[in-house]
């Protein structure tokens, strides 16, 4: 099981919103269960769902225009009982 923070920035766009609802919407569709916060997104899985939910989230924001994300993953951080 791993954590990962994942904070996107939609750039030079007018509206921030499209691309980080895109990154939750494949982070769902991957099962996941994206915990949305004012700063960054929480998810927690195993590693290789988290991981393939990562890539397609970073496509799916990337084909809303520029972006950056950032991504810290950990399999030390508390998760879930």
């Amino acid at each position: 099981m791993v954590s990962a923070q994942i904070a996107v920035y939609p750039l030079r766009q007018e509206r921030l919103t499209p691309a980080i609802a895109a990154v939750s919407a494949a982070l769902r569709e991957a099962g996941l269960v994206p915990e949305v916060g004012p700063m960054s997104t929480i998810v927690t899985g195993e590693a290789a769902t988290v991981f393939r939910a990562l890539e397609s989230a970073f496509a799916r924001a990337a084909s809303t225009g520029h972006v950056v994300m950032t991504i810290t993953v950990s399999n030390a951080c508390p998760v879930g009982s």
